[in-house]
């Protein structure tokens, strides 16, 4: 029963997406259809409609509107400017210092923001014109931009790790956004080395004046009230001040605050748009999250990630092979789709396959984001790398050669998280957390 569910699943849901068919509508009908085979149709439709309305009545789910509205005006708000320029004067005085600004901002951005595409299309943006003036290859500017973004999306506040929470049965948000600080740093780090090197065999020199106290002092505090957002909620939220929910209402709150009190950068006319946009980008994550429901629940009644892990096991019971299997299939996946519905179709198959071997949920989360960022800047669907060639002007036959370096640099990164355990347990543990 279980390879007849599989296979019908995979054939229908594939055959959907060919044609174009809407993500979380080609999950649910796949599902549906993979059950029909032992289940009558009205049995199969109501329990659908009631796995749907429970996967969404959920306090923790109320997390992703507001971490997404909060990054909203965070992007209406004058902020990546900001950022810009403090992360200039730390690497102002490094070759090809405005590459690794890039890098630098696109971290700081993409935590606070939530947006691999936005921050790839604000920072990306600010940078570009500096970047032509020096004389720069815009087809490594791209790149870098293009690279550096997804970093971003590991670091907390992250809505695919709130996603996976949620689907992983409940593990805990404060646990998962402690563990992504260290691999988004190592994503950062392995972009601005693979960055430096690009810059030394062009011959970039050092693009910033002389380091300045004063000037830093001044860029430091531009920059301090929107990194006080992230002291405050994560703060907030491992300490058990709030819950993540609550963190993210106080996040949309302070995000007004500083966007519209103190940076002016912001209208009324401008907040209902950026309303409109979250609101119409939180409907469409909480209907995946809802459908996606239905998809775990037809995995458990047909047993099809029993099948999947007795298939594994007669190839390895091997946890190192296991998992460099696992991140094939992920790598594969992610290219040819986003992060949040590729969470929510791989989350129940392989969750319960890697604990069975004594991995983390936590660990298993992290590895699993790192992965399906990867697919955000690779083609054929890569948005995240299509944001940054249009920002900078770019087609991706010039952008993908210096793509390869920045993904074996990634890539590097994604195996020392796989193998290294506590790259991503180690910081949950010392707060307590595990």
């Amino acid at each position: 029963m279980a390879i007849q569910s599989l296979f019908i699943m995979i054939v229908v849901l594939a055959l959907l997406l060919i044609i174009g068919a809407p993500i979380a509508i080609s999950i649910a009908v796949s599902a549906i259809a993979a059950i029909l085979p032992t289940m009558s149709l009205d049995i199969t439709l109501v329990t659908a409609a009631q796995r749907i309305f429970s996967g969404t009545s959920s306090f923790s789910l109320l997390a992703i509107p507001f971490f997404v509205l909060a990054g909203n005006i965070m992007n209406q708000g004058g902020i990546a400017r900001r950022l810009v320029r403090f992360v200039d004067t730390l690497v102002g005085r490094v070759p090809g210092s405005l590459l690794l600004t890039n890098i630098g901002a696109n971290a700081l951005f993409g935590a606070i923001s939530g947006s691999a595409a936005a921050a790839a299309a604000a920072v990306g943006g600010m940078v570009r014109e500096g970047q032509e003036e020096a004389g720069y290859d815009m087809a490594l500017a791209a790149a870098t931009n293009g690279a550096s973004a997804p970093s971003g999306l590991l670091i907390p506040p992250s809505n695919a790790l709130i996603t996976y929470s949620l689907v992983s049965g409940g593990t805990s948000v404060a646990a998962l956004f402690m563990a992504g600080y260290i691999p988004g740093l190592i994503w950062m780090l392995a972009c601005m080395v693979v960055a430096f090197i690009y810059a030394k065999r062009k011959g970039y020199g050092r693009d910033g004046r002389a380091f300045d106290w004063a000037t830093f002092g001044k860029t430091t505090l531009d920059a301090l009230l929107p990194l006080s957002l992230i002291v405050i909620v994560i703060g907030g939220i491992v300490t058990g001040v709030f819950t993540a929910t609550e963190g993210s209402a106080i996040a949309v709150v302070y995000a007004l605050f500083i966007s519209m009190v103190v940076y002016r950068a912001m209208t009324f006319k401008d907040l209902v748009r950026v309303l409109i946009d979250s609101a119409e980008t939180s409907g469409m994550v909480v209907f995946l999250i809802g459908v996606s429901n239905i998809l775990s629940w037809v995995m458990a009644f047909t047993g099809i990630p029993q099948a999947i892990a007795s298939s594994l096991l007669s190839i390895t019971d091997s946890p190192l092979l296991l998992m460099l299997i696992i991140n094939v299939i992920l790598l594969i996946a992610g290219t040819f789709m986003d992060v949040t519905p590729a969470i929510l179709i791989f989350t129940p198959i392989f969750l319960p396959i890697v604990t069975s071997f004594g991995i983390s949920p936590i660990h298993f989360g992290i590895i699993l984001v790192y992965n399906l960022c990867i697919g955000n800047i690779t083609p054929p669907v890569g948005n995240t790398l299509f944001v940054a060639i249009r920002v900078g002007g770019n087609t991706l036959a010039n952008v993908i050669p210096y793509m390869v370096g920045y993904y074996g640099g990634i890539l590097a990164g994604l195996v020392a998280v796989t193998y290294l355990p506590a790259l991503s347990l180690w910081l949950p543990g010392l707060m307590g957390l595990l």
